[in-house]
């Protein structure tokens, strides 16, 4: 029979750091920014020591060091982390089975097999052996219900999920329960009386098609009664955007010195779209006002380009696009990559 398997590693960042200063096993370790708790920085992982005292990924350091203040603070390093997943997919492809890289520390797996969790525990001890790493395994009929059966596979663990057990397991669940519905959707899915993974399921398309448009109305109903893509490709991890990031140690209100930011992140971001080698769609800027409001526009180029002059026009046309004129702690500017006719459907 055919499986989909979703191997995602457990507390990736946090733990590819562990592996690099064994010390740090068993304490509460916290990635993010230069490592100084005392500087503006958000969290990029927390260890699960570091997650009992409610650290998060997207907190802000210093609210990170008032929870936990015996937490062990570590710079991000990009590199380390990029090589990291690099041994782990090789791991995964030395398996008779089609591996689909979603992200770092994240891939699907199609296989073939009448035992897909000894195939799991497989891929979870080679994975361990060669790289110290641990992962979690999802098995699902389709691509949608084995990521969500990873969720119930944390820590080190495998769940499987699939038609037979969808309707037991997911009935009763907040519809953000599902991959694809974030916090905005389920406030306005909550608003329609429909705050469950059933209620969504018996939902009418037409009064979702109303709501959210014909498109995604219909889909999240499609997502609660988990049907999803049982087709496993081989296909490289390809980046959707690629951006760059400042938080400001004071806050800036000189207008003339946000531009000039914006204009250097732009610049940045455009030596990195030549680096991938593929032009940009959409250019979108971030700013984050004092005390800690986030807001983000953008705007799609007039055809798809690499120029850096054109990049920078646009990131200085989309921060024109902001009405607050409040002290800003954080600047980011982000090149997104045309959309696959795949990545539509």
């Amino acid at each position: 029979m055919n499986w989909v398997l979703h191997v995602d590693l457990d507390q990736f960042i946090a733990a590819v750091e562990v592996a690099r200063h064994p010390e740090l096993k068993g304490k509460p370790v916290v990635v993010g920014g230069t490592g100084d708790p005392t500087q503006r920085a958000v969290v990029a992982t927390a260890s699960y020591e570091a997650r009992e005292f409610g650290v998060h990924s997207g907190m802000p350091l210093r609210t990170a060091a008032k929870k936990c203040p015996d937490a062990i603070f570590l710079a991000s390093d990009a590199p380390a982390y990029e090589e990291a997943s690099e041994r782990v997919m090789a791991v995964l492809r030395e398996f008779p089975v089609v591996v689909e890289v979603i992200g770092w520390d994240e891939a699907f797996v199609g296989a073939r097999t009448e035992d897909p969790e000894a195939l799991a525990a497989d891929i979870r001890t080679a994975v361990a052996q060669r790289t110290g790493l641990s992962c979690s395994v999802g098995i699902g009929d389709n691509k949608l219900r084995a990521k969500i059966a990873t969720g119930f596979a944390k820590p080190a663990g495998t769940y499987r999920l699939t038609r037979d057990n969808w309707v037991a397991v997911m009935a009763g669940r907040p519809v953000d329960a599902l991959w694809g519905i974030g916090p905005k959707t389920t406030r306005k899915l909550g608003e329609l009386g429909l705050a469950t993974v059933e209620r969504l399921a018996r939902a009418d398309p037409a009064v979702l098609a109303k709501r959210f448009g014909p498109n995604m109305g219909p889909w999240y109903r499609t997502l609660a009664l988990g049907a999803g893509d049982p087709n496993v490709e081989a296909t490289p991890y390809v980046a959707k955007s690629r951006g760059r990031e400042v938080t400001f140690q004071e806050n800036i209100s000189d207008q003339a010195e946000i531009e000039a930011h914006v204009a250097e992140l732009a610049d940045r971001v455009a030596r990195d779209v030549a680096e991938e080698g593929r032009p940009a769609a959409r250019v979108a800027v971030k700013v984050r006002f004092a005390p800690f409001l986030t807001h983000t526009r953008s705007i799609t180029l007039p055809s798809p380009s690499s120029d850096p002059a054109e990049i920078r026009r646009a990131a200085l046309e989309v921060l024109g696009l902001f009405e607050a004129r409040k002290p800003v702690r954080l600047l980011g500017v982000r090149a997104e990559f045309p959309v696959s006719a795949e990545e539509t459907r």
